[in-house]
């Protein structure tokens, strides 16, 4: 059949008895048809089956022809059926319709309880690039779907210089209720905290805990010694985990032992818990200290908690936190691991006592080596730990992991030319600049840069190893070639031009 053909067919079904054969007819118009059907499509669009309207309106936004819709397909966005407000909309948009008209019907179908058909309301003001309703813009940002407060969200930044919308989201923000009131809070900038303060205290109390949430954050970052104390009598009542871990999270610098209950009953919870611990460390002393201590021995508390509880402890640096730590160090939980390496890290930095150096070092240099999740947390605890130097070079020489080699080596000083050891040191990094593993080139490069940068001069026996220095400076790995660049230009511009002598 033709076209012609199919044309004539599709024109003579527009009126068959049946509906179903009238919207084919017209879904056919809308794929064949030019502007001499626009007649069948807008009368079409008085059909009293639904089916066949929505085929109309289909079939129009197909067409192709601004002028053929835009009297028939503002009545059918308001149409009852929701399927033809779907498919009016969606033609609308396709045409690019404009006007009072058409913004006033998408600016209804904001509010239009099928939630297809508020996307759609959405998208087309989107592209129409006005807000349509303010308020029944903003209220959407409380909408249950995604895909409705999500676009909603974009519009709102699309208009956020509208005067309405902009008088909408403060009102919303003061007065707004459940999410929609909770989605403005989170989208304010910082500095509508004070104009706003009165309203977000009562948000403290709000029904809602998203809203008592945004509350919590904006409030935590005001600096009130009125409104901490206003914090902490909102975290003795607070019964949302969430809300708890906010309002946590904000007071977890103030040390003010009125906390310390109040924290300690979120230990047990998986949200809240890891800032409660927090708080306890800053406190770490009398009952807060208790809590910590009995918390981390509590298996049926969650990991992260009892890591959080772990860091506090080490960063408390008590006499009792090097023997509390060092048993969790193999712990199979790798979030408890983490916590107890943060605590060590802590209480290496702040200074160990001296009968708990060489027990830290022991234990810390053996973990490097077993422990490949936390392998450069491990490092970090043994920066600065002298007394585990032995065992690091030991590592750096015969540890079967690249990763452990490397970490070894960016322990290794490599910058005092009168000690024999660290001339030992300059020799793992000329070795280590042919390792086939990237990390360990890339820390030998790092550690003859440290002794060009402490010394001034080449490292002693370096020259047979310019050629290297030159190849890694083509290597595929970004940061290897920018450290082996860097060497070399520090090497020539240095004082010494020759090596030192040999090792």
């Amino acid at each position: 059949m033709g076209a012609d053909h199919q044309i004539v067919f599709f024109v003579r079904e527009s009126a068959a008895p049946e509906p179903e054969r009238r919207a084919a007819a017209l879904k056919g118009l809308g794929r064949r048809g030019w502007a001499a059907h626009v007649p069948v499509l807008t009368e079409a669009a008085a059909d009293p089956e639904p089916s066949v309207r929505a085929a109309a309106a289909r079939a129009l936004g197909r067409l192709g022809i601004p002028e053929a819709g835009r009297e028939v397909l503002p009545r059918l966005m308001g149409d009852a059926d929701p399927d033809v407000r779907r498919r009016a909309c969606v033609a609308a948009t396709r045409l690019g319709l404009r006007g009072p008209a058409v913004v006033g019907v998408f600016a209804r179908l904001l509010s239009d309880p099928d939630h297809h058909v508020r996307i759609l309301a959405l998208e087309g003001l989107a592209v129409l690039g006005v807000p349509g309703d303010a308020a029944a813009l903003v209220a959407l940002l409380g909408d249950p779907d995604p895909a409705v407060w999500g676009r909603a969200g974009s519009l709102l930044y699309v208009c956020e210089d509208d005067e309405d919308v902009r008088a909408e989201v403060i009102r919303t923000a003061r007065q707004g209720r459940g999410a929609a009131r909770a989605r403005v809070l989170e989208r304010l900038p910082r500095q509508c905290t004070e104009p706003l303060l009165d309203s977000l205290l009562d948000g403290l109390h709000d029904p809602s805990p998203q809203v008592r949430l945004q509350a919590a954050r904006r409030l935590c970052h005001v600096e009130q010694r009125q409104l901490q104390d206003t914090l902490a009598a909102a975290l003795r009542t607070e019964r949302d985990p969430q809300v708890a871990a906010a309002l946590l999270s904000g007071l977890g610098d103030q040390a003010d032992e009125r906390l310390s209950d109040a924290a300690a009953r979120w230990l047990r919870d998986p949200v809240a818990g890891p800032p409660a611990a927090r708080v306890l460390g800053a406190l770490d002393r009398g009952p807060a200290a208790t809590h910590l201590r009995t918390a981390l021995a509590d298996e049926t508390i969650p990991a992260r908690t009892r890591a959080a509880c772990a860091t506090a402890i080490g960063a408390g640096g008590r006499w009792d936190a090097v023997w509390l730590l060092l048993p969790l160090l193999d712990d199979p939980d790798d979030d408890l691991r983490a916590g107890v390496l943060n605590g060590l890290e802590h209480l290496v930095d702040n200074g160990l006592r001296p009968w708990e150096r060489h027990p830290v070092a022991w234990a810390l240099s053996a973990h490097l080596e077993t422990d490949a999740r936390h392998t450069w947390r491990t490092r970090d605890a043994l920066w600065g730990l002298t007394q585990a130097l032995p065992a690091v070079r030991r590592l750096a020489d015969t540890a079967g992991s690249g990763e452990v080699r490397a970490a070894a080596l960016s322990l290794l000083d490599g910058d005092d030319a009168t000690d024999e050891h660290v001339r030992h040191d300059v020799r793992r990094f000329l070795r280590g600049l042919d390792d086939p593993h990237e990390p360990v080139r890339h820390e030998a490069v790092l550690g003859l840069r440290r002794w060009v940068d402490a010394n001034g001069s080449w490292p002693p026996g370096a020259e047979p190893s310019r050629d290297r220095l030159t190849a890694l400076t083509a290597d595929p790995s970004p940061r290897l070639r920018d450290a082996a660049t860097g060497l070399l230009a520090a090497l020539d511009s240095g004082p010494g031009t020759a090596p030192s002598g040999p090792v």
